[in-house]
């Protein structure tokens, strides 16, 4: 059973719900990338979203888009990406989803992706600026190796495509909480409500909400009516501001901070 499948469904089982983080893959470099990562499964993720470097990332807001080129003036490639992933698997069974564009993902081939991305231990991959045949082809080949097409969906997003959407998809829904590009906001609309309702009475596939999500009160909001909150420019922005070999200890501050969990003084296993 695909990794993704099988947290969601022990999160339904134990009356949980999950936490997914977001972090650059390079940002500030590989080494502090994987330890944490794995800071990040030991505190309770439940699935990391690991983004892969793009220079066009027109999907993503300031704090990402500069996480990215911080990456990719490190040089940092898919190719180290996978084998990053491959690394943090010596140590960690943590769902991991590579969070992408298309464009490097078919230069480096959808094929070749498949295989080494199972190699390396990916569980699913979410590609932002793919839809239509590609996206079912690609589910595809992906399927074939036991990795999952995580696809997002949005408010604006009509029932039809919805339904489009959904039956090429697996592991879970990524419902965009607004229109617009990531990063952090003080408020959130009642919009993610709405697209989760509607998404519900088209698929049984769990949904994660994300874009915008920073604080603890946000995460318990989405809690009430979806299975996952997922959290990223918050998180790269600790980064970004962390010290130089504080980016650890500086992450994992702002995951105890914001985790409900925590505050119940309730452990995650």
């Amino acid at each position: 059973m695909n990794r993704i499948t099988s947290i969601f469904e022990r999160l339904k089982t134990e009356g949980r719900h999950g936490f997914i983080p977001f972090v650059t893959a390079g940002d500030p470099d590989l080494d502090a990338t994987r330890e944490i990562v794995l800071a990040l499964a030991s505190l309770g993720a439940d699935v990391i979203e690991l983004g892969v470097p793009f220079s066009d990332p027109m999907a993503d807001g300031p704090t990402i888009q500069a996480s990215s080129q911080r990456a990719l003036s490190k040089g940092v490639t898919l190719s180290l990406v996978l084998k990053l992933i491959a690394e943090i698997r010596r140590s960690s069974e943590v769902p991991i989803v590579l969070f992408s564009y298309f464009n490097p993902l078919l230069r480096f081939g959808i094929d070749v992706l498949a295989g080494k991305a199972a190699d390396a231990g990916v569980d699913g991959v979410l590609i932002t600026d793919v839809v239509g045949h590609e996206s079912q082809e690609i589910a595809a080949v992906l399927k074939q190796r036991n990795i999952e097409l995580i696809s997002l969906i949005a408010p604006t997003t009509s029932d039809a495509r919805l339904r489009e959407i959904a039956a090429k998809s697996g592991g879970f829904l990524y419902a965009v909480s607004r229109a617009g590009v990531t990063g952090a906001r003080e408020k959130m609309s009642s919009d993610a409500e709405v697209l989760v309702r509607r998404a519900r009475e088209i698929s049984d596939l769990p949904i994660a909400v994300g874009f915008g999500i920073s604080t603890r009160e946000q995460i318990e909001s989405v809690w009430r009516y979806a299975e996952a909150a997922v959290v990223g420019s918050a998180i790269v922005n600790r980064i970004a501001l962390a010290e130089k070999g504080g980016e650890v200890a500086a992450v994992e501050g702002f995951v105890r901070s914001i985790l409900p969990t925590f505050a119940n003084s309730v452990t995650q296993t």
